[in-house]
């Protein structure tokens, strides 16, 4: 099945950014908050403004993001736990930059 949220809406999947302190410690899944980082998987098409002009959505697919503990709404879809949330939900994107894409490849 395919998702198509409406106006400034996005859907996001969860990521786990890593389940170990920095000290190294391994948290237990019942201890585990709910990640506040996502992948952007989709996109509406954009809110519209006072002249009806249909506003893009400045977050694109494939974008990582952070948003609030309590943002969006949890939904079920194709047995994926995913969210659905408004573009002003959000608190920012993720950018590598050059020094970090380096060390990664």
């Amino acid at each position: 099945m395919k998702f198509r949220p409406l106006r400034d809406r996005i859907v996001v999947r969860r990521t786990d950014p890593g389940e170990r302190t920095k000290g190294g410690i391994i948290i237990p899944d019942t201890a585990k908050e709910k990640p506040q980082q996502g992948l952007v998987v989709a996109v509406g098409p954009g809110s519209r403004d006072e002249g009806g002009r249909v506003v893009e959505l400045d977050v694109k697919v494939g974008d990582s993001v952070l948003f609030g503990k309590w943002s969006g709404t949890e939904v079920r879809i194709d047995g994926e736990d995913l969210l659905i949330m408004k573009e002003s939900d959000l608190l920012g994107v993720l950018e590598q930059d050059a020094a970090s894409s380096r060390e990664a490849a």
